[in-house]
Order: C-alpha cells, then structure tokens, then sequence
C-alpha cells in the first residue's frame, strides 16, 4: 500500500469511530430538548476535561504551532500556549462556574438567555445574536478547510486513476464533505453528550499523536538534545523571544556560507526576527476568547456540579504543554534539521507553514504514522467544529424561535426538531461557503481576528457577573464599540488577506478590548442603574447606586 493508501484507511477508521460514538450516545438520549442541549447536566469531571480541551484546541495546536515555529521560533510556545494555559484556566474559574451556577438555578441554555436577563433588554440579545453567529460561523470555515486541506494532501497518490486531477488525493470538495456529514451524523442523534463523548476520543487521539510523532522525529534527528545543536549553529535566533545587532551580523555571514555551499546539504540560515515584549504581552489577551465562545459555554452548562470543574481549571494548563511543547520544538528543529547528509526542509523556495508538520513526519517517519497525524490534525479540528454547529442551533431555538414564540411554547418534540434542522442548515452553508471562499488565505492570522472579536466581549460578560453597576446601555455600547473598531481594523488588514496582524506594534485584540471596556464603563456610569430586582437575582443584593 501507498503512504497515501495507509493515510485514507486510517482516516476511514477514526471517522468510522466518530460514527459509532454517535450511534452509543443516541441509545442513552432521553429524547428531551434539555438531554439533546445540555446532556441533562450530567456530564462528570473526566469528560469535562476531555471535551473542553478537545473544543479549545483547534488545528492551531498541531498544524499551527509548527508552522509558526519555524517562522517565528521557540518564543511561539510562550506567546500562544503559555499564556492560553494561564488565561484559560483563569476564565474557567472565574467565568465558566459562575455562569453554570447561574444557568442551573435559572435554567438557561444559551449565553444570550443570561444576557438578557441581566440586563434586562431583548434587544440585547437580538444584537449578539448575529454577531456570535457570524464569530462562530468564521471559526467553522477554519476548521472545515483545514479539514480538507489535510486529507487531500496527506492522500494524494492514493486514488491515481479516480482522482488525477489531484495527483490521487481526495479532492478537497469531498474530504470537507465527508467530514460535515460524518460530524453532522453524531452531532444530529447524539446532540451535546454525542459531542462531549467524540470531543474526549479525539482528545485522547490528537494527545497521543502528538507524543508518538514528537519521539519518533526526535529519534530520527539524534535526540531532542542533538537537534536543539542544529538549530543552535545555523538558525541560534529560533531559541530566543528577540535579536541583537550580533545576530544579525551572524546571520549575513551566515547566508554567505550558505550561498556558496551545495544547497542540498546545508541549512538554509533564517533571518532574525523580533518579537517586542509589548507585541508577546498582547498575546496574553487572545485567550480570553474562551471566556465567549457560545460552544464553550453550552459545555460548561453539562457540568453535573461546580466540583465537576476542578479537574479542568487544573489539568488543562498541562494537556496544553503536552500538545503544543513537542509540535513547537518539531517546528523550531524544522529550520534546522539535517538527515542522512542533506536538509530535511528543502533550501530551495519557502514551503507553505501549514505543511511544516507533515514535511518533518513524511520525510523522517514511516508512512503509517503519517496517517495518524493526519488523523490527530482532524481530531484537533474537529473537535470543535461539533460543538460549534451546535450552539448555533442551539442559539437559533432557544433564543430566535422559542423565545420570540412566547405565546404559543414550543414542546420538547419541536425544540429538537428545530435545532437539528437548523443545524443541519449551519452545516450545509459552512460547506458551501468553504467551496466558495478563496484558499489563499493564512488560517494563522484569520483566527487571530476571529479569537479577537470574541475577547472583545469579554469585558461585557465579565463586567455583567461581576459588576452590578454595569448598565442595559453599557451593554449596547460595549457591544457595539466592539462591532465598529472589529470592523474597522480588519478593514484594515485586507479582510484576514494581510499576513501582519499587527497594529501599532501590538495586537489588535489589545485595541478591541481596550475600547469595548471604556465603552462599558463609562456608559454604565453615565446611566441609571439596574433594577433591585435584577441586582438581587444576580447579586443577591439590591441597588445603591454603587
């Protein structure tokens, strides 16, 4: 068999697997909208764990972090993972169990239905409503192409004859086809538990993937301390955050050597890059995303008791620096790998960053295994791409149709009926607009803006739990200030087209942020305050004005 050969059984088998994980959830569904929703809030600490890190880490864990490795070095592990472990963790327990206490004594499904309740305004939510939707809908087209981008690349000589036009591989039409309907089929039957059950498997797959590839590369390069000596000699700038004027004089006699050396043989020298430490200070603001993804919510909201938490506020730091460490280092040894004489990266033109991870895996591993990474990509994408679909429709149910139909309610028969229909048009627009969509673009810097939006809210829901001050008209000028300067910044960056993502030397996250809790705060105290009922039902306390 072909290494492309091997790529598709392996495939075929963990989707086959997500399948039947589906069918097993669907013969413990209660057949209630509140078990189809949120489980029945019965869902216990290790599959918490296990589906929260799942629907967090997207392909930015294994394909991501690699790529951006090789281009900006070591420093990658601090700016993305270091701090995602740190503001995570802190966001679960100073958000994700408030919020759970609050769904459960109210009965909430949905963020919005806690928005606008707190602040007292169906408006409100119709105004989150279609941002969250299309927030969500830009993270689900990420996942959807790097789903198809993986498997017809890692296919490709397998199917020759069927599929020519695309050297063998399964064309990217199909691949992204397959995995909506595989992902639609258990996310259909099994609902929030079929999507917390698959989100822990594939955690288990893409954690252990990522171990055996990280030994297995290492091996092949001396050991992990023989291939750190590569990097050190010819790229020294990848194991540090900035660089000096030495370095760059070391680099230029460096590209000289290079130049004059048979290509084949010797490592190209990367040029120095700089990472400012206000630029790595801005990163620490990315991961407050996390505080209002819808998806993330509804799983928090399966939690059977707020110790339930425990174990994710504490491991998911360190299933973090299990996933991401080894993919960084394979990333960073990429610049400078060396095997059986000639460079392991080709000296000759710049390979996509996406494609480092399966160009270190292809070229030093067995064919089988890169079948798995294949399959430990698509777990990482995957993983949230289920629960993501879901909380659209969950949304769509609870708070457009259900909620705007208070005079006739809609039984459990027509709440499930209706989430599964929108979920299954959620689907099918994501496929169609990710084979409408240009591929040209960097998924890197598409997700930086989307994670962005979402962090922009963050004052908004923490101001909310935390601030009883914080007013109906705060909320709308929170809300919308983040809207205006999201909009006007991603403008500025060609729509996601522009590599740099940077503004005035930082993030545009710390511009969002900054100006969506000023709009808050100032508004809030601008206008009178919020009700004694409300203060007390959320507070416990009723209003002084303070």
């Amino acid at each position: 068999m072909t290494a492309g050969q091997i790529a598709i059984g392996i495939i075929a088998v963990y989707l086959l697997v997500l399948l039947l994980l589906g069918i097993l959830s669907n013969r413990v569904f209660r057949g209630t909208a509140a078990d189809y929703f949120l489980a029945s809030r019965g869902v216990g600490s290790v599959v918490l764990l296990l589906s929260v890190f799942g629907t967090t880490m997207t392909a930015f864990a294994m394909q991501g972090s690699s790529g951006e490795a090789w281009q900006s070095g070591i420093v990658v592990f601090g700016k993305m993972a270091s701090w995602s472990g740190i503001v995570h963790s802190a966001c679960f327990f100073l958000v994700g169990i408030k919020l759970w206490a609050l769904g459960r004594r109210y009965g909430y499904v949905t963020q919005i239905q806690f928005f606008r309740e707190r602040f007292e305004s169906d408006g409100l939510g119709l105004l989150l409503f279609p941002l969250l939707v299309a927030l969500v809908m830009i993270y689900i087209l990420m996942g959807v192409i790097g789903s198809g981008k993986v498997i017809s690349t890692v296919t490709q000589g397998a199917l020759p004859q069927l599929f020519a036009h695309t050297k063998g591989g399964v064309p990217y039409w199909l691949a992204t086809g397959t995995v909506c309907l595989v992902v639609l089929a258990y996310v259909f039957f099994g609902g929030v538990r079929g999507t917390a059950w698959a989100n822990a498997f594939q955690t288990f797959v893409f954690v252990i993937v990522g171990i055996i590839t990280f030994a297995v590369i290492a091996d092949k390069l001396g050991g992990p301390a023989a291939a750190t000596r590569m990097v050190q000699e010819y790229n020294p700038t990848k194991l540090k955050r900035g660089k000096t004027e030495q370095d760059v004089e070391l680099y230029k006699t460096k590209l000289a050597a290079f130049e004059s050396s048979p290509r084949t043989s010797v490592i190209k020298p990367h040029p120095p890059k700089d990472v400012s430490q206000l630029e790595f200070l801005s990163y620490g603001l990315i991961p407050l995303s996390v505080a209002m993804f819808p998806h993330l919510f509804q799983l928090w909201l399966t939690a059977r008791s707020a110790r339930t938490f425990r174990l994710t506020v504490v491991a998911h730091p360190v299933l973090i620096m299990i996933v991401w460490l080894p993919c960084v280092l394979i990333g960073v040894w990429a610049t400078s790998a060396i095997f059986d004489g000639r460079a392991v990266i080709p000296p000759e033109g710049s390979p996509n960053a996406n494609a480092i991870l399966a160009i270190m895996v292809s070229k030093l591993a067995a064919p089988a295994l890169g079948g798995l990474l294949a399959a430990g990509i698509l777990a990482a994408i995957v993983g949230g791409l289920d629960a993501q679909f879901l909380c659209v429709g969950s949304m769509f149910t609870h708070d457009i149709l259900a909620h705007h139909r208070r005079a006739v309610p809609l039984n459990d028969t027509q709440l499930l009926r209706a989430g599964r229909l929108f979920v299954v048009l959620v689907v099918a627009a994501s496929y169609l607009l990710s084979l409408w969509l240009t591929e040209s673009r960097t998924i890197f810097p598409l997700g930086i803006w989307c994670f962005s939006g979402f962090a922009g809210l963050f004052p908004l829901v923490f101001g909310a739990l935390y601030w009883r001050r914080a007013t109906k008209a705060g909320a709308y000028a929170s809300t919308l200030t983040t809207v205006i300067v999201w909009i006007w910044l991603f403008q500025q960056s060609n729509y996601g087209k522009a590599d740099e993502v940077l503004v005035l030397g930082v993030l545009p996250v710390i511009w969002i942020v900054g100006a969506s809790a000023a709009a808050l705060v100032v508004v809030s105290l601008l206008t009178a305050v919020p009700s004694p009922g409300t203060v007390a039902k959320f507070f416990g306390t009723s209003a002084d004005g303070r």
